[in-house]
């Protein structure tokens, strides 16, 4: 029985984390930089296919850029602790058929 009860509570943290996925918002994957010697400004900053691109944020879009990626780095979070239960789910599964 207690072997279903910890099933339970693993469906029901998986459901809580598909909300969550839901309402995470907008994301970018990469960083915020600061370029520059004496005129620092900051950019958003991406390595896609071996390039890296980077845009200009200035003060006005860099708290919105930096929202993004935390967005991201918390989806990245999710996804991890649902592929952990979810794996935990594939192994009981397993065992418990021949």
């Amino acid at each position: 029985m207690a072997v279903q009860q910890d099933l339970k509570k693993i469906r029901r943290r998986l459901a809580t984390l598909q909300r969550a996925m839901g309402r995470v918002g907008p994301v970018m994957r990469g960083s915020i930089v600061v370029i520059g010697m004496r005129n620092k400004q900051p950019y958003f900053s991406l390595n896609k296919g071996g390039r890296t691109r980077i845009i200009y944020l200035g003060q006005k879009r860099q708290h919105l850029a930096r929202q993004y990626a935390d967005n991201y780095k918390r989806l990245q979070e999710i996804v991890e602790e649902m592929t952990e239960l979810n794996m935990i789910l594939l192994k009981r599964d397993y065992q418990q058929k021949p």
